[in-house]
C-alpha cells in the first residue's frame, strides 16, 4: 500500500467515525431527562417502538436521520426532524415505519417533519409497501405554522396522500400511542385501521383547552378523546390495546395477515461478495475531492465478483456504463471515471467531467437496461459538464439534454449513490433528487452545489468586484482575500452532505461499505411494484 492510500484510508475512516459520533448525538432524541419521563408514563421512545416491531436481528434502513440537523437552533433544535422512520421487517415483509419522537417538543411537527414525513410516504407509494404510523404528536409546532400549514409540500399534503395510498391499494396501519390532535388526527384515521394505547393514547380535532376556549365546555382528555371513547362510543378507532408492546405485537399480527401483490420481476442470482476487499474502499477514494482515481476499483468493491461488464468500453470513456449484480441483484451502473482519458481523437478529457459522448453513451444505456427491466444505480462523483468553445461547438447542451431526458424518463427504479462531488447539471444528469431516485444517499465527505467551491467563491467575488466598480470603488489585496476566503468557508457548509442531508436532499449519509446494502434493501422494495408506463410525478402532483 502507497503512501495515498494509507492517508486516504485514515482521512475516510476518521469521517465516518464523525458521522457515526453524530448520529449517536441524534439518536438521544430530546436528551435523557426527556426519555426518562416517557418511560415514566409506561411508554417507549420512537427508536424503541421500532426496534420491537421489527423482526428480531432483521436489518432496518433508517432514512433521513440527519433531517433538521443544526436547523431550528433558535427554537432548540429538532434531532432526526422529530420522527424516526425508515425500512424495516415485520413478519418477514418490508414496510415502511415511521414514529413521531415525542422526546423532540412532544412530537410537534418542525417544517423539516412534514417534508420527512412526505417523503416516507414517497417510498411506500412508489414501492407498493405497507406503511405504519406510529403516532405520538403534539401537533404542527405553533411557532412555525406559517412554514407548515399551507402549502403543496406541508402538512396537509399527508393527508391527500393518505387517501391516495388507499385508492392504489397500499396498506397502511396507524398506531395512537400518545397525543393525536387537531389536523394530525386525519392521519390516523384516514389508515386503513387504527389502534390507540389505553391510557396513554388519545386522538380528537380540539384539545380540553381549545374546547374550553372554543364553547365553554369543560371535559377531560380521555372523555374527550381516550381510548374507550374513540374505541367504544365513537368507533374511530379499530383497536383498544392496553400498552405499548400489545399494539406493535397486534400490527405484527396484520402484518402477518397480508396478501402479496405483484411483484416487478427484476432478475436476481445467488449472492456473492465482491472478489476485492471493500475494505479498500477507504484507501482508494481520495479524501481530497480534486484529486483523480481509478473508478473501476471502486465498482469492483461494491459489485458481485468484482464483474462488471462494460457497454462501450472504448467510446465515451469519462462515463462508465456496465451491467453487474449486487447482492445478486442484475444493475446497470452508470458511474463517473474519475481518471484522466484520452478519446478516440487523441484529445484529453478530464476525470468527472460529463463530455458529449460520455453523455451520449450513458443515454443508450439507460434506455437499454428500460428495455431490460434492470434497475439502474448511479454513483456520482462529477464536477458537470465540460465548457469551453469546443464543446459547445460540439453541441454539449444537446448531448446532455438528451442524458437528462432519458433519466428523467427512465421507468425502472433509479438509486443514486453521491461519493464524491455532484455539482450542477451533473447531478441533475446522474439521477440527482429532482429526478426521482427511489432512494438517494451521501457518502460522509460528499459535495452536492452548483459548482465546486472555489470555482464559485470566485466567480462570486468577480460580481462584487464588478458591483463596487460600477461604484467607483475598489477592494484592497487583503480585503479581496478576506472576503474570498468568507464565500469558500460559507459555500463549503452549504455543500457538505450533511447540510444536503438535514434538508433531506439526500436520505441519508452512509459509511461506503453500507452501500451494497442499501441498494440491496432498495431494489428488494422496489420489486414490490410492477413496473409501468412513464406517469410523471405520481407522487408529487
Amino acid at each position: 500500500m502507497d503512501l495515498a492510500f494509507n492517508k486516504n484510508e485514515d482521512d475516510n475512516k476518521l469521517e465516518v467515525s464523525r458521522m457515526r459520533h453524530l448520529l449517536e448525538r441524534i439518536y438521544e432524541g430530546g436528551g435523557k431527562k426527556r426519555i426518562d419521563k416517557l418511560h415514566s408514563k409506561g411508554k417507549l421512545t420512537a427508536r424503541e417502538r421500532i426496534s420491537y416491531l421489527i423482526d428480531k436481528d432483521s436489518e432496518f434502513l433508517e432514512l433521513g436521520a440527519f433531517a433538521g440537523f443544526e436547523m431550528y437552533e433558535e427554537h432548540g433544535g429538532c434531532p432526526a426532524g422529530g420522527v424516526v422512520g425508515g425500512i424495516g421487517y415485520v413478519k418477514g415483509r418490508q414496510c415502511v415505519i415511521v414514529a413521531n419522537d415525542a422526546t423532540v417538543k412532544a412530537g410537534a411537527w418542525f417544517p423539516i417533519t412534514g417534508k420527512k414525513n412526505l417523503r416516507f410516504q414517497e417510498i411506500a407509494m412508489e414501492n407498493r409497501l405497507p406503511i405504519i404510523y406510529l403516532v405520538d404528536s403534539a401537533g404542527v409546532y405553533l411557532p412555525m405554522q406559517d412554514e407548515i400549514f399551507p402549502d403543496k409540500e406541508h402538512f396537509g399534503r399527508i393527508f391527500r396522500n393518505n387517501a391516495v395510498m388507499s385508492s392504489m391499494g397500499v396498506p397502511q396501519i396507524a398506531a395512537i400511542m400518545g397525543s393525536c390532535v387537531a389536523g394530525g388526527a386525519y392521519l390516523p384515521i384516514m389508515s386503513d385501521e387504527a389502534l390507540i394505547v389505553d391510557g396513554t393514547g388519545s386522538i380528537f380535532l380540539a384539545g380540553p383547552y381549545l374546547v374550553k376556549a372554543a364553547i365553554g365546555e369543560q371535559v377531560d382528555k380521555e372523555t374527550l378523546g381516550g381510548a374507550t371513547t374513540q374505541c367504544e362510543i365513537s368507533g374511530v378507532t379499530d383497536y383498544k390495546v392496553p400498552n405499548d408492546h400489545v399494539c406493535l405485537d397486534t400490527i405484527k399480527d396484520l402484518i402477518d395477515k397480508q396478501g402479496a401483490f405483484d411483484k416487478a420481476g427484476f432478475n436476481r442470482a445467488e449472492s456473492a461478495p465482491p472478489a476485492k476487499d471493500p475494505e479498500d474502499i477507504y484507501g482508494i477514494f481520495p479524501f481530497d475531492r480534486s484529486r483523480p482515481y481509478d473508478s473501476l476499483e471502486l465498482i469492483e468493491r461494491l459489485v458481485d465478483d468484482s464483474k462488471l461488464t462494460q457497454y462501450k468500453e472504448g467510446y465515451g470513456k469519462t462515463m462508465i456504463c456496465g451491467y453487474a449484480r449486487i447482492d445478486g441483484w442484475a444493475v446497470g451502473i452508470v458511474a463517473n471515471n474519475r481518471q484522466v482519458v484520452k478519446n478516440a481523437k487523441g484529445e484529453v478529457q478530464f476525470g468527472g467531467v460529463i463530455y458529449s459522448d460520455g453523455a451520449d453513451k450513458a443515454a443508450r444505456f439507460i434506455m437499454n437496461c428500460n428495455q431490460k427491466k434492470i434497475p439502474l444505480v448511479f454513483l456520482h462523483d462529477v464536477t458537470g459538464f465540460m465548457v469551453g468553445k469546443r464543446s459547445e461547438h460540439g453541441g454539449i447542451i444537446k448531448d446532455g439534454a438528451k442524458m437528462v431526458s432519458a433519466v428523467s424518463n427512465s421507468t425502472v427504479p433509479k438509486f443514486s449513490i453521491v461519493m464524491g462531488n455532484s455539482n450542477g447539471a451533473g447531478n441533475y444528469a446522474m439521477c440527482g433528487k429532482a429526478y426521482d431516485p427511489r432512494l438517494i444517499v451521501a457518502w460522509p465527505n460528499a459535495k452536492i452545489s452548483v459548482m465546486g467551491g472555489s470555482q464559485a467563491a470566485k466567480v462570486l467575488l468577480q460580481i462584487e468586484k464588478s458591483s463596487l466598480a460600477a461604484k467607483g470603488e475598489e477592494l484592497s489585496e487583503e480585503k479581496e482575500q478576506e472576503l474570498l476566503e468568507k464565500i469558500e468557508a460559507r459555500y463549503e457548509k452549504q455543500s457538505s452532505a450533511y447540510y444536503a442531508a438535514s434538508r433531506l436532499w439526500v436520505d441519508a449519509i452512509i459509511d461506503p461499505l453500507e452501500t451494497r446494502r442499501v441498494i440491496s434493501m432498495g431494489i428488494e422494495a422496489a420489486n414490490n411494484a410492477p413496473v409501468a408506463k412513464f406517469n410523471p410525478g405520481i407522487i408529487q402532483t
